[in-house]
């Protein structure tokens, strides 16, 4: 498993307690940054994260930024993005098995540490389920095609 991971200013601290989660379990990711406290714009990265999920550069991307909530929004307009903002580990978990989420926001003013790296893992350890879901997501790839000529 291979993750891109991104922040904003806002996202900075979070983002070093996941690398410690991901470094901790042996897996494999790519740091997109921000790589310092200064502000910044958080649809640079973002984007660079969406486009490293949708190519299969890698398999999943963790974006972070005070809420978790400007972050998933730019990344959703990266058609095959699917960015969920998750504040709780059943969020993560339905998100994989219903949405097939590919990206995980999460929001640093919002959880703490701990919640934070139970929410990465139950999103890393969720199964897509397929079946009636998949439906779903062909519509919302549909509706990507319909706006995104």
């Amino acid at each position: 498993m291979k993750i891109a991971i991104g922040c904003d200013h806002g996202g900075y601290n979070l983002k070093g307690e996941i690398i410690n989660y991901l470094e901790s379990k042996s897996i494999e990711y790519k740091d997109y940054g921000t790589f310092t406290k200064e502000s910044c714009d958080y649809p640079d990265y973002a984007l660079n994260v969406a486009e490293a999920v949708v190519s299969k550069e890698y398999d999943f991307g963790i974006l972070i930024c005070g809420t978790g909530i400007g972050i998933s929004i730019a990344a959703n307009k990266v058609p095959g993005v699917r960015a969920a903002l998750c504040s709780d580990t059943f969020s993560a978990h339905a998100t994989r098995e219903h949405n097939n989420a590919n990206i995980l926001a999460l929001g640093e003013r919002v959880v703490g540490p701990g919640l934070a790296i139970d929410i990465v893992d139950t999103f890393l350890n969720s199964e897509f389920q397929g079946d009636r879901h998949q439906n779903r997501i062909d519509k919302i790839t549909k509706i990507e095609e319909k706006y995104y000529r």
